[in-house]
Order: structure tokens, then C-alpha cells, then sequence
């Protein structure tokens, strides 16, 4: 039996020709793209290609492209870059956002900051009207995640982004889970600060990239030999860079038969789902959500036991996000969308790539049934329904 691989929001594998691209980056062409011999200046122009390529993918000039080591810094770029020098003011962000922003902000209301946590619906949709009413005359940023990475719900971002330069406020959306999923331009969203990282998107880890919108000044955390134009010092990881380059370069040439393809198998597994197992409940907006993303609450059972049991059937999955896989706190972002604790500790996330097929949902869909139904013939949970 093949193992079937559903975590794709927690990495995805590095695909073949991403791969193909870097490997002479790591041997014949190792040079250090800050130097000014050949080996140097044959590593600068693959670094700067790959520039090129990421800021193609999101509509941006390639001087807006600053590469980093991948989302969690490219958000704490963007947050605490922007903001840590600053006489302190105010933020916003959403109740739902990743931990590297809200750790992010966090840290900033330890340097004086006040930030305001904007509320979601039950769709995991944040409230513009509470968007709004929060902006004040001394907010600096407001930051929302163009796509949550448990629920999958896509956020309405340029419509927030109007809001907020309606005040004049800079506005940052991690865009992590949205790179290769949907479509993405910068202009058209209105956002001055982007994040993205490579392993999401069929690159490697390691390697991430922070859009900085031209006439937006940002400092840097890391300091040392001035690269990336001084904004992240450090020697370029430019096999990294060419991966990330050829991967969203990749993602878009096949984001719209990727997306085909992945929404109906979104669409037959949440459906199957749905039917064969009782007292189960979709989270996450019910059309506006990531192709590839099902997150589901299943009554009276923990999401890590489904997690282990799928596992011994060669499934891999996840229960809430990954980036906070070690912690037994219930999901914030279902908490914050109104569900209690026992619920998100319930909550089950699959998400599809490119590389699943109608026969490997059918496969999780004859084996899901049965598991849920063990599981709950022990649960205390269940007795009390």
C-alpha cells in the first residue's frame, strides 16, 4: 500500500524540477554571490534571476523582493522591521492570524505598542466593520493573512487594505498558504508587505522572501555584511533562492489546472465526509476557502487520535496547524471563530497538492469511517451525548 501524503499545508515535497535547478548552485556553481569573481558573479545573477522570478509571480519590481530564511522571518520583517525604532503606537492584526505574527506583535507590546486583535465570523472571515472601528489615528500597520493556514478561509484583503490607506496605515499580509494556491498581485491588493515562504510551494525550507512595497521603509533584525540591500545580512543562500525562484515561477505556469484539480478533490472529500460520518462539521467558509484545504471538527473525538490512527494506514494528516503541533492549547483561530475548546481539539486538517488523486481520497474516505467510529466507541466524550 502507498502511503498518501494530505499535510500539504504543513510542507510539501520539493518537486523534481525545482530540485534540477538548484543542484548546481550546491557543487559546480557554489560560489558566494557577494564576491566579484566569476565563481561570485555567476552566483549574483543566479540570485538576482531568481529575484526576478519571485517578483513576476506577485506583480512586484525585483528591488521589492527581499530574500529571507523563510515566513517566520519574513513576517518578523515586516512587523517588527517596521515598527521597532518607532515612538510606540498602535497595530492591528486579526484574532486568526499565524504565531509569527502574533508572536511578532506580541513583542512589540513589550517595547509599548498597543495592539488590537480584529474578531472573525463563524467562517473564519475577519469583520471589516471591526477593522475599521479599530483604526485610529496613531495605527502604524495592520496586518491579515491572505489565507489562514487551518481553516483555509481566503480573507478579504483588499478590501481591508483600502480601509487602512484610507488612513494612511501600511498594511502586511502573510501570504504563505496563498502563494501558488490563488492568484496574487500586489497592486490589486493594495498591501505594501508580503511574506512567503519556498517549502510551501514545492521548494525547500529554509528560503522565504518579504515583498517590500518601493518608499516603505524597513529596518533590519539581522545585521552584519549589509546583503539584501541591508535589510538581511548574511551570506545568500543562493541554491535556496533559485528554488524558491523556479518553484513560484512553477506555481504559477500550473496554478490554474493545479486549482482545478485540487478543488474537486477538496470538494468530493468534504462531501464524503460529510455523508459517511455523522456529527461532523466543515470549518472555514464553505466556497471562499484554499483549493486544497478541508479542516473538519469530528464530535467527541481528539484530533490526535484520528491523526495516529490515519498514520498506522499510511495517512498523513494534521490536527489544527502544524506550526503549533507540539502545543495541547486548542486551535486559536476555531477558538476564535466562536467554537468552544472541545471542538478544536476535534478539528482534523487535510490539505491536498497537486500531486493527490481521486483514488487516494477514495482510499482515506473507506478507511475515515471506521476509525471515527473505534475511536468514539472509547471516547468518554461520547457517552455523553
Amino acid at each position: 500500500m502507498n502511503a498518501i501524503y494530505f499535510d500539504h499545508a504543513a510542507t510539501t515535497p520539493v518537486d523534481p524540477r525545482v530540485l534540477e535547478a538548484m543542484l548546481p548552485y550546491f557543487s559546480e556553481r557554489a560560489g558566494n554571490a557577494s564576491e566579484i569573481h566569476a565563481w561570485g558573479r555567476e552566483a549574483h545573477e543566479a540570485l538576482e534571476r531568481a529575484r526576478a522570478q519571485v517578483a513576476a509571480g506577485l506583480g512586484a519590481h525585483e528591488r521589492e523582493i527581499v530574500f529571507t530564511s523563510g515566513g517566520t522571518e519574513s513576517d518578523n520583517l515586516a512587523v517588527v522591521g517596521l515598527l521597532q525604532l518607532e515612538q510606540p503606537g498602535h497595530v492591528v492584526i486579526s484574532a486568526i492570524e499565524h504565531p509569527a505574527v502574533t508572536a511578532a506583535a506580541g513583542f512589540l507590546e513589550r517595547l509599548g505598542w498597543e495592539v488590537s486583535r480584529v474578531p472573525v465570523d463563524r467562517t473564519g472571515t475577519v469583520d471589516l466593520e471591526a477593522l475599521a472601528a479599530a483604526l485610529r489615528p496613531d495605527t502604524r500597520l495592520v496586518s491579515l493573512m491572505l489565507a489562514n493556514n487551518v481553516v483555509g478561509t481566503v480573507q478579504p484583503v483588499r478590501e481591508a487594505a483600502a480601509l487602512a490607506r484610507e488612513h494612511g496605515v501600511v498594511v502586511h499580509t502573510d501570504a504563505v498558504q496563498a502563494v501558488g494556491a490563488v492568484p496574487i498581485d500586489v497592486d490589486e491588493l493594495g498591501v505594501d508587505l508580503l511574506s512567503l515562504s519556498a517549502h510551501k510551494i514545492y521548494g525547500p525550507k529554509g528560503i522565504g522572501a518579504l515583498y517590500v512595497r518601493r518608499g516603505v521603509k524597513v529596518r533590519p533584525l539581522i545585521h552584519g555584511g549589509g546583503q539584501e540591500r541591508a535589510l538581511r545580512s548574511g551570506t545568500e543562500n543562493v541554491a535556496g533562492a533559485v528554488g524558491l525562484g523556479a518553484a513560484v515561477e512553477l506555481a504559477l505556469r500550473v496554478l490554474p489546472e493545479t486549482a482545478s484539480h485540487v478543488s474537486a478533490l477538496r470538494d468530493r472529500l468534504t462531501a464524503g465526509i460529510l455523508s459517511a460520518v455523522p456529527d461532523v462539521e466543515l470549518l472555514g467558509h464553505p466556497t471562499r476557502r484554499l483549493p486544497g484545504n478541508v479542516c473538519v471538527s469530528v464530535h467527541f473525538i481528539e484530533g490526535e487520535s484520528m491523526v495516529l490512527r490515519l498514520d498506522r494506514v499510511g495517512i498523513a494528516v494534521s490536527s489544527g496547524s502544524a506550526c503549533a503541533s507540539q502545543s495541547l492549547e486548542p486551535s486559536q483561530v476555531i477558538t476564535s471563530m466562536g467554537y468552544d475548546a472541545v471542538a478544536a481539539h476535534g478539528s482534523l486538517r487535510l490539505s491536498l497538492g497537486r500531486e493527490n488523486t481521486t483514488a487516494e481520497v477514495e482510499r482515506f474516505l473507506e478507511v475515515f469511517p471506521a476509525i471515527v467510529a473505534d475511536l468514539r466507541a472509547m471516547s468518554p466524550l461520547s457517552a455523553t451525548r
